[in-house]
């Protein structure tokens, strides 16, 4: 087994910190992949804080991860090494069921095996995620990183980018659509900048006008303010699709006033507060409510080659190992625009 270098919460209410990890022996299907960069995604912190239901400690998070292939297994067929790779939020599925062989392992019905706080099948261990020196994971849920795609800035693709790519394309968001944006951080950036290269008008609601110059740079043609009530009277019954990327609890009522008829409200952000819907929103006007994950493995290699083809990457802010207990912070402040990604080579 190969011991690496890590990142690691002890418990909930401990920093994380300095610490090793054995990854496993390579199957005859697995890659190992040398981490270059890792993203901190908020469901990092949600996970390691506890928010979203117990994990085992020591954990190892990051599911946003880009680097290179050092050595393949002996049936491995999809990879070479020097290949410049990505992994993102989950490492392997059952293979079987009816939605991993529709390539939805996202939904798999027995429950897909997350990049970190899984139990991994090759040997029952707690998966470990990306804030570390190297990882071990099944070819079948390796990704090939365009070369085009700076590999500095690409990890949050693998999280950021496929949460929000997969409902625009799931609800149709292009030309002659009105989509907005509710939340002008991590997730809600990238939303941005995939509904317009997908032709759509794009709207943002954010708390504050404060983000107004990058949603307008990104390609956005408005941005409202959600703190000023004149923003729900000026665009009721507006949009035909709503992504909410926003990881708190919302009016869902004000928001789901602002959809068009039989338009969508799509759930990306994960509040651990559950959100109370008035039903009346939904009936009287034939909305609907909805949720979204990530995207399987073909739609998440799908959405690279659409960020190469458009030139989409998210605004990043690079900090080492030892920087990531204040990055953690700034992340929960709003501090950082747009994502942190880490530098893997301090973790050395």
């Amino acid at each position: 087994m190969l011991t690496v270098n890590a990142y690691a919460a002890p418990s909930a209410t401990e920093p994380l910190v300095k610490t090793t990890i054995q990854r496993r022996d390579l199957g005859p299907k697995d890659v190992l992949i040398e981490i270059a960069y890792a993203g901190i995604c908020h469901s990092d912190i949600h996970t390691v804080r506890g928010d979203w239901g117990p994990i085992t400690y020591p954990q190892v998070v990051g599911h946003e991860i880009v680097g290179h292939v050092t050595e393949v297994g002996s049936d491995v067929t999809k990879h070479r090494v020097g290949d410049r790779v990505g992994v993102g939020c989950m490492v392997n599925s059952c293979g079987e069921c009816e939605q991993c062989l529709a390539g939805q392992e996202q939904y798999c019905l027995e429950g897909n095996i997350q990049t970190y706080n899984g139990v991994d099948p090759a040997d029952g261990t707690i998966t470990q995620g990306g804030y570390a020196q190297a990882v071990v994971v099944d070819e079948g849920f390796v990704l090939r990183v365009p070369e085009s795609l700076d590999i500095e800035k690409v990890a949050p693709l693998l999280c950021a980018g496929i949460t929000t790519y997969s409902p625009l394309r799931r609800w149709n968001a292009g030309p002659g659509t009105k989509v907005a944006v509710v939340g002008m951080g991590g997730l809600g950036h990238m939303a941005v900048k995939i509904a317009v290269a997908l032709g759509a008008d794009v709207t943002v609601l954010s708390q504050t006008t404060a983000k107004r110059e990058d949603s307008l740079r990104y390609g956005a043609t408005a941005h409202y303010a959600t703190n000023d009530a004149a923003t729900f009277d000026e665009l009721a019954s507006t949009f035909d699709l709503i992504i909410n990327t926003v990881s708190a609890k919302i009016d869902m009522g004000a928001y789901l006033g602002l959809l068009a008829v039989k338009g969508t409200l799509v759930n990306v952000g994960a509040p651990a507060d559950p959100l109370e819907v008035p039903v009346f929103q939904l009936i009287m006007a034939g909305r609907s409510w909805a949720g979204s994950a990530i995207g399987g493995i073909a739609e998440t290699q799908e959405m690279l080659d659409f960020c190469a083809e458009h030139g989409i990457l998210p605004e990043t802010e690079l900090v080492s190992a030892e920087q990531i207990n204040d990055a953690y912070e700034r992340v929960l402040a709003s501090d950082v625009r747009y994502r942190f990604v880490i530098d893997a080579k301090t973790f050395a």
